[in-house]
């Protein structure tokens, strides 16, 4: 007669672990096999050319609304990028700081994490409402200076958002 030891009840439990975890090795294998070749491939074609002098359908394009910003920086401008243009008080210098900031696949406007730890300092009332296109895809963000996190959020963007910090000192 057999009985069952606590080893032997124990293996069908790590073998379907075992099991689980090779399954996602060769998972993550083969993306690695797959990801070089797509990178020497976006590396050889180099980075994407900027849109015709002109514009054209795939130019980034960014309508950014400031509320309660003072000092006249109140007010909805259109950021054209490649090459910078529109109403924006300062196109090439909010054109290079998004460029600067963009990583592949990261979101340069996504919230910031839910449960993060922000520090309890008010930045003023200003609000900022960004859309359109960046980088081929939409945007549509949101931002105030109500805490440390959305304070650091918004001077990451300046100059494409108006410069407060110089109010916050005072």
């Amino acid at each position: 007669m057999l009985r069952a030891t606590p080893r032997a009840t124990a293996r069908p439990a790590l073998r379907r672990l075992f099991v689980g975890a090779a399954a996602s090795v060769a998972a993550l294998g083969s993306l690695a096999a797959v990801s070089p070749a797509a990178y020497a491939g976006a590396e050889a074609a180099g980075p994407p050319s900027p849109a015709p002098a002109g514009g054209g359908p795939d130019r980034d394009h960014l309508t950014v609304t400031v509320r309660n910003a003072g000092d006249g920086a109140d007010g909805t401008y259109e950021l054209y990028c490649g090459p910078a243009g529109g109403s924006h008080p300062d196109p090439r210098g909010a054109c290079a700081t998004l460029e600067r900031d963009t990583r592949w696949g990261q979101d340069l406007f996504a919230p910031d994490p839910e449960g993060g730890f922000c520090t309890m300092q008010y930045g003023g009332p200003a609000t900022a409402h960004v859309t359109g296109t960046w980088a081929g895809r939409p945007v549509d963000a949101t931002y105030d200076r109500r805490d440390g996190c959305g304070i650091a959020r918004w001077d990451r963007l300046v100059p494409l958002l108006p410069d407060m910090r110089s109010e916050d000192k005072g």
